[in-house]
């Protein structure tokens, strides 16, 4: 009887053993998620396209290469709308997803309420796309990063751009009332002034609204050498086409949201001139031929103003993880003290999290659409 029970006790022994070290081969090989909520419906639909072809490009790439350490990341997609009032919601799915981990969000309005759920709840999270100043500047955080320039590094280099570029005898600084544009305008028209820059108009339009005569009127009266609007593609696009279907040449520019290859569906041939700042084309960034030609084959442009950052947000993640394993808290606090080798070139964070150093270009539109960097 003893030896039976021996026997008995050894195989169940084994057993354990051989399903104990299949249930932790099963655990090694869960999938770290990473949320991923961005515009996926309604009018700014492009720009979620860019920030989802970035991180899905990176995590493609980085699961062909065994992920991390055997653990493949998956995507938990999330459509945030680019709208407010769906921002906690988007934040609140991302957490319920299970995700401790997160590239999220492109618009600044969405952004700033959502990261304090990321935030409180210890969610690493890095924003490819939102560059308002408060979002950082009242969290205060751990956990919050991004991969962008903030608008009070844009607004500077839009102002001297066109005091010492445009010489404009008189400049209108328009924006949509919305945080992202209302914050651009304002930078641009705060360094305007400390340029010595007349400006003639500062006023703010409706985003949605599809009738824009009435700010055209004023603009014609005025008749500014430049109008800069702080906003985004729809607003801008249907100011440029009624500006030019009611004979006013002046020159526009805008901040990098105005832009995207939408807009020349709205305004088609009226773009010719428009100017705008916008990331550097990183994907002409001599290293990342490889890593292009993966956008390529999957059918995703590489040269929008949100993938390349998206990608470096997912490589500064999977780098941390590397070093210090899964932990958010490990991560974030890893991250705040390291720089990292992504596609945007080297990057290291301030105790905010922003980005020390991004790098902002100016291109010029010609009349089918396409651009060329004048700075």
């Amino acid at each position: 009887m003893q030896r039976i029970a021996f026997v008995r006790a050894s195989i169940a022994l084994a057993v354990a053993t051989i399903l104990g070290g299949v249930s932790l081969q099963a655990t090694a090989a869960d999938p770290i998620l990473i949320g991923v909520p961005a515009p996926m419906t309604g009018p700014n639909t492009q720009y979620g396209d860019e920030l989802k072809a970035g991180v899905l490009t990176a995590i493609e790439m980085l699961n062909a290469s065994g992920g991390m350490q055997g653990r493949p990341y998956e995507p938990v997609l999330i459509d945030d709308a680019c709208e407010p009032k769906q921002a906690v919601q988007a934040a609140n799915r991302v957490l319920n997803s299970g995700a401790r981990f997160a590239i999220a969000h492109v618009c600044s309005g969405v952004t700033v309420p959502a990261s304090r759920i990321y935030e409180d709840e210890g969610i690493v999270t890095i924003t490819p796309g939102a560059t308002a100043p408060q979002i950082t500047d009242n969290l205060k955080g751990h956990y919050f990063f991004r991969t962008i320039g903030r608008d009070d590094q844009q607004g500077p280099f839009a102002a001297s751009f066109i005091t010492t570029r445009l010489k404009p005898k008189s400049v209108v600084v328009l924006h949509d009332k919305q945080t992202y544009g209302a914050g651009v305008a304002q930078q641009v028209k705060t360094w305007l002034e400390k340029l010595g820059t007349p400006i003639a108009l500062y006023d703010g339009i409706n985003a949605g609204d599809s009738d824009y005569s009435a700010v055209i009127t004023k603009l014609k009266t005025i008749k500014p050498d430049v109008v800069f609007f702080g906003g985004y593609h729809p607003e801008m696009g249907l100011l440029l086409r009624q500006a030019r279907e009611q004979g006013l040449q002046t020159r526009f520019m805008a901040a990098e949201g105005a832009y995207n290859r939408g807009l020349y569906e709205i305004a088609g041939a009226a773009v010719e001139g428009m100017m705008f700042t916008y990331p550097a084309d990183f994907s002409k960034r001599p290293g990342n031929e490889r890593i292009v030609q993966a956008f390529q084959q999957a059918n995703r442009p590489a040269d929008g103003a949100y993938q390349m950052p998206a990608y470096a947000a997912m490589q500064v993640l999977h780098q941390s993880m590397l070093a210090v394993g899964p932990n958010p808290k490990k991560v974030a606090d890893y991250m705040h003290s390291n720089s990292f080798d992504t596609v945007l070139g080297p990057v290291s964070f301030d105790r905010k999290g922003d980005l020390k150093n991004f790098e902002f270009v100016v291109f010029e539109l010609a009349k089918d659409g396409s651009r060329t960097q004048v700075r």
